[in-house]
């Protein structure tokens, strides 16, 4: 049984050490990590992973943008944002555009391995 793919989109190395870390010994594995939400786009298709967490505040295009665009051209990606700002219109604005789930920052691993369960159960 494969591990499940996450893509991790975030200017941050630390987060990405983080969320390394954290999967360790978990059905995930970290398949891709970029770095913007334009590179996410650009290998989205390569990558094909199963999970996508998108933080939101980056340079260049916001995540909410790149989540947009990766959903409107695969429908069926699972897109969790990621920020540490969760304020209400953000999290109302993820939810409209079909992102499978919202991890504020800072986070622990229970609330993450949560969401990431959450956004496969959601599955139609």
């Amino acid at each position: 049984d494969m591990g499940k793919r996450v893509m991790v989109v975030d200017d941050s190395r630390v987060l990405k050490m983080q969320i390394t870390k954290l999967l360790e010994g978990t059905d995930y594995e970290l398949a891709a990590y970029c770095r913007s939400g334009e590179e996410a786009i650009e290998r989205y298709e390569a990558v094909n992973p199963d999970l996508v967490t998108m933080d939101i505040i980056m340079p260049g295009m916001d995540g909410l943008e790149a989540a947009r665009v990766i959903l409107e051209a695969h429908p069926e990606a699972r897109v969790i944002m990621v920020s540490s700002l969760a304020y209400g219109d953000t999290y109302d604005e993820a939810k409209s555009i079909g992102t499978k789930g919202f991890i504020s920052k800072p986070f622990q691993k229970k609330e993450v391995l949560a969401a990431f369960e959450k956004a496969f159960s959601d599955t139609l």
